[in-house]
C-alpha cells in the first residue's frame, strides 16, 4: 500500500508573528513586517537598501530552557530551534524534560521512537551572524589565537539541523539541505521521501535562516536586487506591482511536523493538510536569473501535479514564490500559464513575501505553513501592495484584501538562485 504524509505540526517564527495563531492574524490582515533597519558600527549610506522584515523581540529563551551553550549559537539555529519547539507541540507531541550533565538540558519527545524521527531542514546561507562576528575577530587580533574553538562548529549549514536533534532527542536521519531560496521547499520533499521509503515515522523540516548581516544584506545590495523604497518600508515589497523595485529581506523559521499517516492516525492526531506531490528541476541557465522562457519551473509543477495524481484544472491555489523583483514575476506567472493553460485566469495566486519578505532558505517553510492554514481555515491571503500589475503580470494575485474561498488542492512554489526549483502540493485531507 502507497505510504501517505500529512502535515500535523507548524512551527512559524515569522517577521509577522510567531506561532501559528499570531502568524494566521497578521496574514490574513495583511500586516507588514517591513521597516528600516541599521547596523551597529557600519556607516548605512553605503547601502542603498535600508528596509528588511527582522523578528524583533526574539530569545530563545522564551521557547527553551536556557542551556549554558545558547551562548554559542548562531540565530539561525535559535530560529531553527523555536520553530521545532512550536511545531512539536503544536502536533500535540509531550515533551519530557531530561537533565544532562554539566548544566544541560534537552527535551524527549514522548511516544516516538527517536530513532524514527528524523530531521531535515532547508538552510540558504549558514550561521552568517557567526561567521562574521569570528571573521572580524580573526582579523583584528592577526590570527586565530582569540577564536573560540565552538566557532567552526557553530558556523556551518549542518550545525543547525544538529542543535534541533541535540535540542529534541531525535535520532534518525539530521541534514540540512542549502539550494538559496528554494532550500526549505527542497527539505520538505527529502523528509517526504523519507517517510514514503518507511524510513522514518515523523519528520522535523522546513527551513531557518537569518541573512540580515551586514555582509550577506550588503552582497544583495551589491546585485541591485533589493527594494530601495526606504521612505515607504511597508510599501516596499509589492510582488507583481508595476511599481516593484526589488525584494525585502526577511528572516525566521518556518518548520513543519511531517507525519506517516498511520502514525499519526495512531495517536490521535491534528491533521492539516496532506502532501501529495512534489517537483524538483533546474534551469541551468544562469547564476541567480531565471529562466525567461520558464519550462523548467513550469515542469516542477506539472511534476507536483502528476506525483498527486491530480489534473490541472484541479488546483485551487498557488502560493506563488513572488520575490517583488523585476524577473522573477512575469517569468513565475508565465510558467503558472505554461501549467494550467486557460484555467489560469480563474486561479488565486498570492505572494506570502509582500508581507513577510524574502527568508531565503525560510521561505519555503513559512509558505508551506500558510498554504496550510488557509487549506485548513478556508480563506485566502492578499498579496499587499498591488496596486497596478506590471508587464507580464496579468493573473488574478488576489490584490489588498485576503478572501474566504475552500481550498481542496494547492502549490507552494520556491525558486532559488541557479534555477533550483521545487514545488510542493498539499491537498485537503480525506480519510
Amino acid at each position: 500500500m502507497r505510504k501517505r504524509a500529512v502535515i500535523t505540526g507548524l512551527g512559524p517564527v515569522t517577521p509577522i508573528g510567531i506561532g501559528k495563531k499570531a502568524y494566521w492574524k497578521s496574514l490574513m490582515a495583511g500586516k507588514s513586517g517591513a521597516k528600516n533597519i541599521h547596523f551597529d558600527g557600519w556607516e548605512m549610506d553605503q547601502y542603498p537598501c535600508q528596509v528588511a522584515c527582522p523578528v524583533d523581540g526574539f530569545s530563545l529563551t522564551d521557547y527553551l530552557h536556557r542551556n549554558k551553550d545558547f551562548r554559542y549559537l548562531g540565530r539561525t539555529s535559535e530560529f531553527a530551534m523555536a520553530g521545532t519547539k512550536l511545531a512539536l507541540q503544536d502536533a500535540g507531541f509531550d515533551l519530557d524534560t531530561i537533565e544532562l550533565e554539566k548544566g544541560r538540558r534537552t527535551y524527549g519527545v514522548k511516544d516516538v521512537d527517536p530513532g524514527r524521527m528524523g530531521a531535515i531542514l532547508g538552510i540558504g546561507a549558514q550561521n552568517m551572524d557567526l561567521c562574521e562576528k569570528w571573521y572580524r575577530q580573526f582579523l583584528k587580533h592577526n590570527g586565530p589565537n582569540r577564536v573560540s574553538p565552538f566557532a567552526l562548529p557553530h558556523v556551518q549549514i549542518c550545525s543547525v539541523p544538529v542543535n534541533v536533534t541535540m535540542a529534541f532527542g531525535i535520532k534518525g536521519i539530521a541534514c540540512s539541505v542549502s539550494t538559496a531560496c528554494a532550500s526549505a521547499n527542497h527539505a520538505i520533499i527529502e523528509a517526504y521521501k523519507q517517510i514514503l521509503l518507511g524510513e522514518e515515522k515523523v519528520m522535523v523540516t522546513g527551513g531557518a535562516d537569518a541573512c540580515i548581516t551586514p555582509f550577506v544584506f550588503g552582497g544583495f545590495v551589491s546585485m541591485n536586487a533589493m527594494s530601495k523604497r526606504n521612505n515607504e518600508p511597508e510599501k516596499a515589497s509589492r510582488p507583481f506591482d508595476r511599481d516593484r523595485d526589488g525584494f525585502v529581506m526577511g528572516e525566521g523559521s518556518g518548520i513543519i511536523i511531517l507525519e506517516e499517516l498511520n502514525h499519526a492516525l495512531d495517536r490521535g492526531a491534528h491533521i492539516y493538510c496532506e502532501l501529495s506531490g512534489y517537483g524538483a528541476t533546474s534551469d541551468a541557465y544562469h547564476i541567480a536569473a531565471p529562466d525567461p522562457e520558464p519550462d523548467r519551473q513550469a515542469q516542477a509543477m506539472k511534476d507536483a501535479i502528476k506525483r498527486a495524481r491530480v489534473a490541472p484544472e484541479e488546483i485551487d491555489y498557488i502560493n506563488a514564490h513572488g520575490t517583488s523583483t523585476a524577473l522573477n514575476d512575469p517569468a513565475e506567472t508565465l510558467a503558472i500559464k505554461m501549467v494550467l493553460g486557460n484555467a489560469a485566469q480563474g486561479v488565486p495566486i498570492s505572494s506570502t513575501k509582500s508581507m513577510t519578505g524574502h527568508l531565503i532558505g525560510a521561505s519555503g517553510g513559512i509558505e508551506t505553513i500558510a498554504t496550510a492554514l488557509m487549506i485548513k481555515n478556508g480563506g485566502i491571503h492578499a498579496t499587499i501592495n498591488l496596486d497596478t500589475p506590471g508587464e507580464g503580470c496579468d493573473l488574478f494575485y488576489v490584490p489588498r484584501k485576503a478572501i474566504r474561498k475552500d481550498i481542496s488542492k494547492a502549490i507552494n512554489n520556491s525558486f532559488g538562485f541557479g534555477g533550483q526549483n521545487a514545488s510542493l502540493l498539499l491537498n485537503r485531507y480525506d480519510a
